[in-house]
């Protein structure tokens, strides 16, 4: 069996449905991302906007209570919770014995704050004028989205890969989702800017853990040559 052979059948072991579904999610996600940002600053469109704007406000108007609610949900997305979750949790799980887990949530979270930084000043686009929640930054893509969606949906992962609960998947994911709806109503982001972190944070996820897996398969290969 010559190399070129011995390759295409180790790349083809690579393509098992995990790979395949990451695959695919990651194009879903990309696609999603770029036509929102040229609904936004290509097209300049606010219907979408404006339509979501109207729902919740509407919302607000129905039950003037929830607000308070919201503004509680909103904070476990927001740095002055993430940033120390983001240590503490690795932490956890170093100490229940997954060191790679550890180490997997910790530069996930890392890379994902450069990389939405990175996303915002590229795109310049401004908050909302009306915000209910005062508020730093830049809006494009939300941070409380894209970041969210990287702490629970890491966490979701390493949950049901590591700890052999895939029952929290749903409900981690729905908190990122509720999450992404209050910056919404508390008008901190346009609803384009929610989707787009969405968008932005699953397909930092895929690619990152593609990423860090070809990472320590070589690595591993290279102990084994040792």
């Amino acid at each position: 069996m010559n190399r070129f052979t011995s390759r295409l059948l180790a790349l083809t072991g690579l393509l098992t449905v995990e790979v395949l579904f990451g695959l695919v999610l990651f194009i879903v996600a990309f696609a999603v991302f770029f036509y929102l940002a040229r609904v936004v600053f290509v097209h300049h469109s606010v219907a979408l906007d404006n339509w979501a704007s109207g729902i919740v406000d509407g919302w607000r108007l129905a039950h003037p209570g929830l607000t308070g609610p919201v503004r509680v949900v909103t904070f476990f997305a927001a740095l002055p919770f993430l940033l120390p979750a983001s240590v503490i949790v690795p932490l956890l799980i170093r100490r229940a014995g997954h060191s790679r887990g550890a180490w997997e949530m910790l530069l996930a979270m890392a890379g994902s704050v450069l990389l939405n930084q990175l996303l915002k000043l590229y795109f310049n686009r401004p908050r909302p004028s009306n915000a209910l929640l005062h508020t730093f930054g830049l809006s494009f893509p939300s941070g409380h989205a894209m970041l969210g969606f990287t702490f629970y949906g890491c966490l979701a992962w390493l949950l049901a890969r590591h700890f052999k609960r895939p029952v929290w998947v749903a409900p981690l994911l729905l908190w990122a989702g509720l999450i992404g709806l209050t910056r919404v109503y508390l008008h901190a982001h346009y609803a384009t800017d929610v989707l787009a972190g969405f968008a932005g944070g699953a397909a930092w996820l895929v690619a990152f853990r593609a990423g860090l897996k070809l990472f320590w398969r070589e690595e591993e290969a290279v102990m084994h040559a040792e």
